[in-house]
């Protein structure tokens, strides 16, 4: 079985880079469809962790349909005629605004601590005027015109509740270009269960954007712990003719 890429960075969650070893063998067949997989203790054996990144690496794949786990114990999934389910063929989560492009030269993205709008206070359980973490993401086409552009903010239980955001808390190392693009992995091993939420619309007024043309869309995304409690609310308007969003969920 292959040991974890060296090519992971050695500032990569250690979970990830134990999946990744894992989405590997199974994708080269050195662990076959339908057989099962090595106990968690020999899996934290082999790549010298602990149980706790094992479990959260099997819980990965199971979210990406490459394994499956019952009383027995967790066998690799086996698509139709038996072949191996790839990654690419996989149901995943939602990805969050920026995903893995967000250090791209068309992409700008930042990190403030300020107030969200008085309206969406309550609903991120904020006082009025409380600061809190906010996200800002645009997408630049190849001559500098804004094609979309989302802004996330986050509640007080969830830079409370996730060690990684909870680090930019009051403005600390807010940096450009953050990389959240593992924010709903960084819930899961939280220990929340999240619910996602999403309305499309068209905004008001001109349905044009100022470059000339396409219909514009607005994408309202809440992302809800176990609880119901709203852990982000992101707004993305985009061009409908130079984006595609595409909608995906796991139950």
């Amino acid at each position: 079985m292959a040991e974890p890429e060296s090519e992971a960075a050695a500032d990569a969650p250690l979970y990830l880079r134990v999946a990744a070893a894992l989405r590997e063998d199974l994708a080269h067949r050195r662990i076959s469809p339908g057989s099962r997989l090595p106990s968690e203790r020999s899996l934290s054996q082999r790549y010298h962790v602990n149980r706790q990144t094992v479990r959260s690496a099997l819980q990965l794949l199971r979210d990406e349909r490459l394994v499956v786990t019952d009383r027995r114990g967790t066998f690799a999934a086996a698509g139709a005629g038996g072949e191996p389910l790839v990654p690419a063929l996989t149901a995943r989560r939602p990805t969050f605004p920026g995903g893995p492009r967000a250090a791209e030269a068309l992409v700008r993205a930042s990190l403030t601590w300020e107030p969200p709008p008085t309206p969406l206070a309550p609903r991120l359980l904020l006082t009025p005027g409380e600061p809190t973490l906010v996200h800002r993401h645009v997408v630049l086409g190849p001559q500098g015109a804004a094609l979309q552009r989302a802004v996330s903010w986050f509640s007080r239980p969830a830079v409370a509740e996730i060690p990684q955001l909870a680090r930019y808390r009051r403005g600390r190392d807010c940096r450009q270009q953050p990389d959240l693009r593992l924010l709903y992995h960084w819930m899961h091993q939280a220990g929340l269960r999240i619910t996602h939420r999403e309305s499309v619309g068209v905004p008001p007024g001109p349905t044009t954007t100022p470059a000339g043309g396409a219909a514009r869309l607005i994408v309202h995304r809440v992302v809800s712990d176990q609880h119901g409690h709203a852990l982000e609310i992101t707004d993305i308007d985009f061009s409908a003719q130079s984006a595609a969003w595409t909608y995906e969920f796991s139950a």
